[in-house]
């Protein structure tokens, strides 16, 4: 190994432990977005979710998407239906519900009065809130800080992404979009 090689090497290293694991992620091509092509059903400019591939949908004009990879909500708890996104956050804060508290208080109990927005926060970078009316259904689409989690149901209910792609996401989507968990 020559000694640019190393340098390199150990760098790389040094500033991934720094950054903790979600930033030395490397993401497998198979789960970066990419351009598809959709049913012409589907009108432009909302978000699609199908929990059977893991997969977002931003629908464009002229039958084409951006599909994102997501995680979903573990079985029993992914919920589907038709949402607006009527609240968006950078670095959002979180507070478990009351109903994850019972389930699982070992896990959740210690947040019970939240936690603010950050790196190992578990709405990650970004979080889309998703509204039924005027009711907050504490259905977020929202960033991870274990993008290794991608591609699986692992949620409470929420959709999941990686936190680079869910930055992707908030910039393109605008407040009062259409979503729909299939």
């Amino acid at each position: 190994m020559s000694l640019l090689d190393r340098r390199t090497l150990i760098l790389t290293g040094a500033a991934a432990l720094l950054a903790g694991p979600a930033a030395a992620y490397q993401v497998p091509n198979h789960l970066r977005p990419r351009m598809v092509d959709i049913k012409e059903r589907f009108r432009p400019n909302e978000i699609h979710v199908d929990p059977g591939h893991f997969a977002l949908y931003w629908t464009l004009p002229d039958g084409k998407a951006i599909r994102y990879s997501v995680g979903i909500g573990t079985a029993g708890r992914y919920k589907s239906g038709t949402f607006r996104i009527r609240r968006k956050a950078e670095w959002p804060s979180w507070t478990p519900t009351p109903a994850m508290i019972r389930r699982e208080p070992h896990i959740y109990a210690q947040h019970a009065a939240g936690m603010k927005g950050g790196g190992n926060n578990p709405l990650g970078a970004r979080a889309l809130y998703l509204y039924s009316g005027d009711r907050d259904t504490y259905l977020r689409i929202h960033g991870t800080p274990k993008p290794q989690t991608v591609a699986a149901r692992v949620s409470n209910g929420c959709v999941r992404m990686i936190n680079e792609h869910v930055i992707d996401l908030y910039n393109r989507v605008p407040n009062g979009t259409r979503v729909v968990l299939h």
